[in-house]
C-alpha cells in the first residue's frame, strides 16, 4: 500500500463509485478535482492529495493511501480522511421549493389566462 495509482482506480478501490466506468465518466465529466484542478482519468493520485467530488454529492478528502487491490469497505474508509463542510438540514429542505406562482404557470393558471383572453 502506498503506491500511486491512477484516480479513477482509486476512486473505485475506496468505493466512492460502484464501478471503474462510473468513476471514468465523471472524471471525464469535470465532476472530480485533484488538488483544485479538473482531471483525466489517468492522472496519477498520491498520498496527501486533495480529491473533490461534485456528483451527486459534494465531497472533499484527502488522499491517505492507495490500495494496490480490492480491499473491504472497512479498511477502503481509512483509506482517506473526509473533509466534506457540513451542510445545514434547512438549506437542504429548501433547496425544492418556490414560490407560489414563482416559475412555470401551473394548468390552472393556464386555463385561467386562456378564459380571460377570449
Amino acid at each position: 500500500m502506498g503506491n500511486p495509482s491512477r484516480i479513477d482506480v482509486w476512486l473505485k478501490l475506496v468505493c466512492l463509485f460502484k464501478h471503474r466506468t462510473e468513476a471514468t465518466e465523471a472524471c471525464k465529466g469535470g465532476h472530480v478535482k485533484l488538488n483544485g484542478s479538473r482531471v483525466k482519468p489517468a492522472a496519477t493520485i498520491h498520498p496527501g492529495d486533495l480529491v473533490e467530488i461534485t456528483s451527486p454529492i459534494y465531497r472533499k478528502l484527502v488522499v491517505l493511501e492507495c490500495p494496490e487491490h480490492t480491499v473491504s469497505k472497512e479498511v477502503a474508509r481509512t483509506l482517506y480522511r473526509d473533509e466534506t463542510p457540513e451542510v445545514k438540514r434547512d438549506e437542504l429542505q429548501t433547496a425544492g421549493v418556490r414560490e407560489r406562482g414563482a416559475g412555470r404557470p401551473t394548468k390552472k393558471d393556464r386555463r385561467d389566462q386562456e378564459k380571460w383572453r377570449g
